[in-house]
C-alpha cells in the first residue's frame, strides 16, 4: 500500500504543477514600422571615341552611358564635371599634348534617346548644363547617352588619348 500513497501523491503533485487554468485574456497590438529611404546608384559606360583622323573635315562623335537607378519616387538630376585637364574646353591628354572633345546631354529626357548634335547642351554642373531626367517611375535603372564629340582639324601628333570625368546623380 505504501507504494500505491507514494505513487497517488506523485500524480497529484504533477496534476498541481500542471499549467493553471486560465478564467480570462487579454491583448495588445504590436507596432510594426519601416522607413524607405531616398537612394541612388550610378554607374557609366565610357565615351570610346576609337580611332581620330585629324586630317578628317568631320568631327568624331561616340556615346558613353549612366546607369542611375533609384528609390520610386526619387527626384534626381545628373552631373558630369569638367575632367582632369579642363581649360575652356574638356580636353584629353596623352601626357604632353591636349586633344579637345566635348560631352553633351542626350536630346530628350527618356531613357536611351540617341544622341543628337544638332543643337547640343553641354553635360555640366551648373545651370542648364544640370541633366534633369525628373522622378524615378520605379526602381529599375534608367539608362542615359552621354554624347561626345571631338571637333574636327585638330593637329595632333599620333597617340593615344584619355581623360576622366566624375559623373554624379543628386537626389
Amino acid at each position: 500500500m505504501k507504494k500505491t500513497l507514494a505513487g497517488a501523491l506523485a500524480l497529484a503533485a504533477t496534476v498541481l504543477m500542471a499549467a493553471p487554468a486560465f478564467g480570462a485574456t487579454a491583448t495588445a497590438n504590436v507596432a510594426v514600422s519601416a522607413t524607405v529611404i531616398n537612394n541612388c546608384t550610378i554607374t557609366t559606360t565610357p565615351v570610346a571615341f576609337g580611332n581620330y583622323d585629324p586630317l578628317s573635315a568631320s568631327a568624331d562623335n561616340a556615346s558613353g552611358t549612366v546607369v542611375i537607378t533609384c528609390t520610386k519616387g526619387a527626384a534626381t538630376t545628373v552631373t558630369l564635371a569638367n575632367g582632369n585637364n579642363f581649360n575652356v574646353t574638356r580636353r584629353m591628354t596623352d601626357g604632353t599634348n591636349f586633344m579637345n572633345y566635348e560631352l553633351y546631354q542626350p536630346p530628350s529626357t527618356v531613357p536611351a534617346a540617341a544622341c543628337s548634335y544638332a543643337a547640343p547642351v553641354r553635360w555640366g554642373t551648373a545651370g542648364v548644363q544640370i541633366f534633369t531626367p525628373g522622378a524615378a517611375p520605379s526602381k529599375a535603372g534608367r539608362t542615359y547617352n552621354v554624347c561626345g564629340q571631338i571637333p574636327a582639324g585638330q593637329d595632333l601628333a599620333a597617340a593615344t588619348f584619355n581623360d576622366s570625368v566624375v559623373a554624379t546623380v543628386n537626389f
